[in-house]
């Protein structure tokens, strides 16, 4: 139900875009008779109570940007907004670095643990409204992901009118990345190999990803460059952008990550507690691209190292 803002003079609270919601128009009488009817109906995530507390303080507008109060009556057809934020949110105890920022791109060093965007019981604890806070630009978006657990460089757009260039560059493939993990040394490594696999999502385990048979969908390029005891630093470069590809690849080869929670098994929960000790050792360590709006060459390396074990 909950949305990305329609209206862009709906300005971020505190770092945080609003959600918007359509109220649909229905018959009369409607079922809902005021506006608070139907929040507290559709977005149960949220008590009654505390959507009626969040208009109360004006955190609820129209499309106007004029606060709904708790009595409004219910008017299918309009759009109100909403600011996601949740009580007992968690504090990551890790700070990002700004490592570049120019009129049309920002390069962040994001830590382990923190998540890119806001999502689930993650919003302010978040590299985007971090950086919106820190920066003070609304319009920061990030230009690709990486996962919570995983350390390193995160592009982002910084003009809404550049956006679509620099989006379409990474959805087409033309960026260069490279990876660095940490695994088990191997018994034997006759030299940097390419895997392939087809991956789908676990349909047990919708967090997951699993290979299963068929023609490949994913491709990495694998080199192993240090040796440290029982442990090696290895060196991966995706050749596809398939979601945890890096971690199921190496577990594939019997070299899962160190720190990983979900290769091979599932080592905790959702609600449980993280070894924050434990990260995982996969760090995004460059990339480089041929920026379409400036038409520069454009190379960023993370000043983050993976420690190890």
């Amino acid at each position: 139900m909950a949305r990305p803002a329609r209206n862009p003079a709906i300005a971020p609270r505190d770092g945080v875009s609003p959600s918007c919601v359509a109220l649909p128009s229905t018959g009369v009488p409607s079922p809902w008779p005021q506006v608070i009817d139907f929040l507290s109906q559709r977005l149960p995530a949220v008590s009654r109570d505390d959507w009626l507390a969040r208009m109360g303080r004006g955190e609820v507008v129209d499309e106007q940007g004029q606060a709904v109060p708790p009595q409004a009556p219910y008017r299918g057809g309009q759009r109100v907004y909403y600011w996601r934020s949740l009580p007992d949110e968690p504090r990551v105890p890790f700070e990002a670095q700004v490592l570049f920022q120019d009129e049309h791109l920002l390069v962040a060093d994001k830590p382990h643990f923190l998540p890119v965007i806001p999502t689930g019981r993650f919003v302010r604890e978040t590299l985007l409204v971090r950086l919106k806070q820190s920066t003070g630009i609304d319009t920061l978006s990030p230009l690709h992901r990486i996962d919570r657990e995983t350390a390193g460089l995160v592009v982002f757009s910084v003009r809404p009118q550049d956006r679509g260039a620099y989006q379409a560059l990474f959805r087409e493939r033309q960026v260069d990345k490279v990876y660095e993990a940490m695994a088990a040394t191997p018994t034997d490594w006759s030299g940097p190999r390419v895997y392939r696999s087809r991956m789908e999502e676990d349909p047990l385990a919708f967090f997951r990803m699993r290979e299963v048979p068929g023609e490949a969908n994913s491709q990495t390029s694998i080199d192993l460059m240090e040796r440290h005891g029982p442990w090696a630093r290895y060196r991966l470069e995706p050749l596809t952008g398939k979601r945890h590809q890096l971690r199921v690849h190496m577990n594939a080869l019997g070299l899962p990550i160190i720190g990983d929670q979900f290769y091979p098994v599932v080592r905790r929960g959702p609600d449980e507690t993280e070894e924050q000790t434990n990260p995982l050792r996969l760090l995004a360590k460059a990339i480089a691209f041929n920026d379409p709006v400036t038409g520069a060459k454009r190379c960023f390396s993370s000043d983050l190292r993976l420690s190890w074990p």
